[in-house]
Protein backbone atom coordinates (compact mmCIF):
# COMPACT_ATOMS: atom_id res chain seq x y z
CA UNK A 1 0.00 0.00 0.00
CA UNK A 2 0.81 3.04 -1.17
CA UNK A 3 0.92 6.46 1.37
CA UNK A 4 0.24 10.41 -0.76
CA UNK A 5 3.42 10.90 1.09
CA UNK A 6 5.47 8.45 -1.37
CA UNK A 7 4.01 9.35 -4.38
CA UNK A 8 6.68 11.14 -7.29
CA UNK A 9 5.07 13.68 -8.78
CA UNK A 10 6.45 15.01 -12.43
CA UNK A 11 7.72 18.24 -12.68
CA UNK A 12 5.40 18.78 -15.72
CA UNK A 13 2.28 18.16 -12.88
CA UNK A 14 4.11 20.65 -10.28
CA UNK A 15 4.06 23.33 -13.21
CA UNK A 16 0.50 23.13 -14.28
CA UNK A 17 -0.66 23.13 -10.63
CA UNK A 18 1.66 26.48 -9.90
CA UNK A 19 0.11 28.27 -13.61
CA UNK A 20 -3.71 28.03 -11.87
CA UNK A 21 -2.97 28.44 -8.62
CA UNK A 22 -4.52 32.09 -7.16
CA UNK A 23 -3.14 33.02 -4.33
CA UNK A 24 -2.66 29.64 -2.34
CA UNK A 25 -5.66 28.24 -3.65
CA UNK A 26 -7.12 26.27 -6.34
CA UNK A 27 -10.49 24.96 -6.55
CA UNK A 28 -11.78 21.11 -6.44
CA UNK A 29 -13.11 21.25 -9.54
CA UNK A 30 -10.08 23.08 -11.36
CA UNK A 31 -7.91 20.32 -9.85
CA UNK A 32 -10.30 17.22 -10.69
CA UNK A 33 -9.91 18.89 -14.77
CA UNK A 34 -6.11 19.50 -14.51
CA UNK A 35 -5.64 15.75 -13.85
CA UNK A 36 -8.20 14.68 -16.19
CA UNK A 37 -6.21 17.05 -18.92
CA UNK A 38 -2.81 15.86 -17.91
CA UNK A 39 -3.79 12.17 -17.73
CA UNK A 40 -2.62 11.81 -14.01
CA UNK A 41 -4.53 10.34 -11.19
CA UNK A 42 -6.48 13.02 -9.13
CA UNK A 43 -3.96 12.08 -6.23
CA UNK A 44 -0.87 13.21 -8.37
CA UNK A 45 -2.42 16.58 -8.45
CA UNK A 46 -3.53 16.43 -4.61
CA UNK A 47 0.42 15.86 -3.45
CA UNK A 48 1.59 18.09 -5.95
CA UNK A 49 -0.57 20.28 -4.17
CA UNK A 50 1.04 19.14 -0.58
CA UNK A 51 4.53 19.84 -1.70
CA UNK A 52 3.34 23.53 -3.45
CA UNK A 53 1.50 24.19 -0.22
CA UNK A 54 -1.67 24.88 -2.15
CA UNK A 55 -4.89 24.52 -1.12
CA UNK A 56 -7.55 23.12 -2.46
CA UNK A 57 -10.88 24.64 -1.83
CA UNK A 58 -14.57 24.13 -2.42
CA UNK A 59 -13.67 20.01 -2.01
CA UNK A 60 -17.15 18.03 -1.38
CA UNK A 61 -15.93 15.21 -2.97
CA UNK A 62 -12.92 14.40 -0.58
CA UNK A 63 -11.28 13.40 -3.83
CA UNK A 64 -8.52 15.66 -2.10
CA UNK A 65 -7.99 15.42 1.80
Amino acid sequence: MHFKEDIEVKPEVLEAVKKITVEGWISCTAARELAEELGVAPVLVGRACDLLKVKIKSCALGCFN
